[in-house]
């Protein structure tokens, strides 16, 4: 596979929250950024569709961001109506975090509501959310998405080593951002993560690069870090990467 086969993957960014999120959807197509476009709210997912339907790198996702689940009560029937047109589902999930611990228990109605829609629907890729909410959030997969057709990617996964390996065991996928490179306990938590699990993101523009908000282009930093700890070469694991999401989509490694 030459240099020109293999291609950057950020499969966790807010485009829409960018004040150029126009020009973000451009570069990425340029670029040849293959993206997951997650939204907070399903309000926000017609005009990401319409901006992505000239960027063929870009896939956008229909979600319900449990950091605002006050309102995900109302937004759950525009939610169940646009599914069918919906293969990503993202960002959902729990946060059990401080500010938003007193919404939990709204927070796991709407996320079991949410796999339950998507078990009815099928063969969709989840993007999911988990703050301090790791063991629940695991229970949760297993009773509503493991040995289904729908498959789950974990964002900026926040677990234990031993969680890494229970959610593999799942069928879970990973997305890895330069944030989690930078701790201390990566090489346990790269170790118990299968390779052919293993995705990138940024999370941009939540998280910074050079001073400003993280880009979509920045997740190249992030791939040179995990071949670090993996210690591969670049192009060897930017060829894993392609390949997972090749395998993760049901589609060929480009």
């Amino acid at each position: 596979m030459s240099e020109n086969d293999t291609f950057l993957i950020d499969y966790h960014c807010h485009l829409d929250l960018y004040p150029d999120y126009q020009k973000q959807y451009e570069q990425c197509s340029q670029n040849k950024i293959a993206v997951l476009s997650v939204t907070t709210t399903p309000r926000a997912w017609a005009r990401n569709k319409e901006l992505a339907a000239n960027c063929p790198n870009v896939r956008v996702g229909l979600g319900i961001h449990p950091q605002i689940i006050e309102n995900g009560k109302t937004e759950l029937p525009l939610f169940e109506k646009l599914l069918p047109d919906a293969k990503y589902i993202g960002e959902i999930g729990l946060d059990a975090g401080p500010h938003h611990y007193k919404t939990y228990p709204q927070q796991r109605e709407t996320f079991e509501k949410i796999l339950r829609l998507c078990n009815c629907a099928g063969h969709k890729i989840l993007t999911v959310h988990s703050v301090r909410a790791m063991p629940d959030t695991l229970r949760t997969i297993e009773a509503h998405v493991a040995g289904t057709t729908n498959k789950v990617v974990l964002h900026w996964f926040s677990g234990t080593p031993g969680e890494a390996k229970k959610a593999a065991q799942l069928g879970c996928y990973f997305s890895i951002n330069i944030a989690m490179l930078n701790r201390p306990t990566t090489p346990a938590l790269i170790a118990s993560i299968p390779p052919t699990r293993l995705l990138t993101e940024t999370d941009g523009p939540f998280t910074m690069a050079h001073g400003r908000p993280a880009l979509p282009s920045d997740v190249s930093s992030t791939v040179e870090a995990l071949a670090a700890a993996l210690k591969m070469n670049l192009q060897a694991t930017k060829h894993l990467l392609c390949t997972n999401l090749a395998k993760l989509e049901g589609t060929k490694a480009k």
